[in-house]
């Protein structure tokens, strides 16, 4: 009788950056075997590294990127969007033949732009992005639990390998994730008014309270409601990775804002003439929405 357990999904699964999302990955694999033989961890300092290697949640660390990723056959890139199209130029002549690219990052279409051209033939690209996080960064903040019950959304490029595509779907549905696929486009519009916008505003809202006179900003402080303190936690967010975030969805985010900005003028002028039943309808829509959240498990 053969009783030797089943290969894993992946043999060697290499993380090029560690912060968050990278650390509740390779804690999500060492608490799943199936889904990985060898994790191997890189990142920008060897301060980092040092502390994974404490955490014990890799198997082996490389300040390398191009050592990190060879012989692995899925790299996912975790480090901020930004650093993308570098990271892509460096480990391509070292990617194994057959093996799969993808990454965790909140913008898509940036990705493809930036990673595809660097795809060697017979190397797949599959961009995905868990939508899970915290206000909370670096290898101590990740916890295995991370991404169970949330949506990981699959952006692959037309003509991608169709077993790629299901390798990486087996693989976020093994960290506890729900997957999507979507056209990246598609993608970038979406997050822009559900996650982009949203912190966009928390960081502008947090902002005007840093610049009043030194007494209101005080009282702002001291009397904080519970809605100023969601935007603070919000707020809390690493900057590097939003400023990418940003910068690389421009567009569908200024569409976002615009849209936004033509609704806050309008629920101004309904505040300013007492418009009572427009203010109202605006407070219940947002009910509703909440309430669709809470039945969708996604609240």
């Amino acid at each position: 009788m053969n009783t030797n357990p089943p290969a894993p999904l992946f043999a060697r699964v290499a993380l090029l950056g560690i912060g968050l999302i990278g650390s509740s990955l390779a804690r999500a694999m060492r608490a799943r075997p199936g889904l990985a033989g060898e994790i191997v961890a890189n990142a920008r300092t060897e301060a980092t590294l040092a502390r994974v290697r404490e955490l014990g949640i890799v198997d082996r660390t490389e300040t390398d990127p191009a050592a990190a990723v060879a012989g692995a056959d899925l790299v996912i890139l975790c480090a901020p969007v930004g650093t993308y199209e570098s990271l892509a130029a460096a480990i391509a002549p070292h990617l194994a033949p057959g093996a799969i690219v993808s990454d965790v990052g909140s913008t898509k279409r940036s990705v493809i732009r930036d990673v595809g051209p660097h795809i060697p033939a017979g190397v797949h690209l599959v961009p995905a992005h868990p939508l899970a996080g915290t206000e909370h960064s670096g290898p101590d903040a990740g916890f295995a639990e991370l991404f169970d019950g949330r949506w990981a959304i699959l952006t692959p490029p037309a003509g991608t390998d169709d077993l790629a595509v299901a390798r990486v779907r087996s693989f976020w549905e093994g960290c506890g994730a729900m997957v999507e696929t979507m056209d990246a486009d598609h993608h970038d519009r979406v997050l822009a008014i559900v996650s982009h916008l949203p912190h966009l505003i928390a960081f502008t809202i947090c902002g005007t309270a840093d610049d009043l006179a030194d007494e209101s900003r005080g009282q702002v402080l001291k009397f904080a409601a519970s809605g100023f303190r969601d935007f603070t936690r919000i707020a809390a967010s690493d900057p590097v990775m939003w400023r990418d975030i940003f910068l690389n969805n421009k567009d569908a985010l200024l569409e976002m804002l615009a849209r936004f900005t033509e609704d806050a003028q309008a629920m101004a002028r309904a505040v300013r003439w007492g418009d009572a039943g427009y203010i109202e309808d605006k407070v219940e829509r947002g009910r509703a929405i909440r309430r669709s959240l809470i039945e969708l498990n996604q609240a």
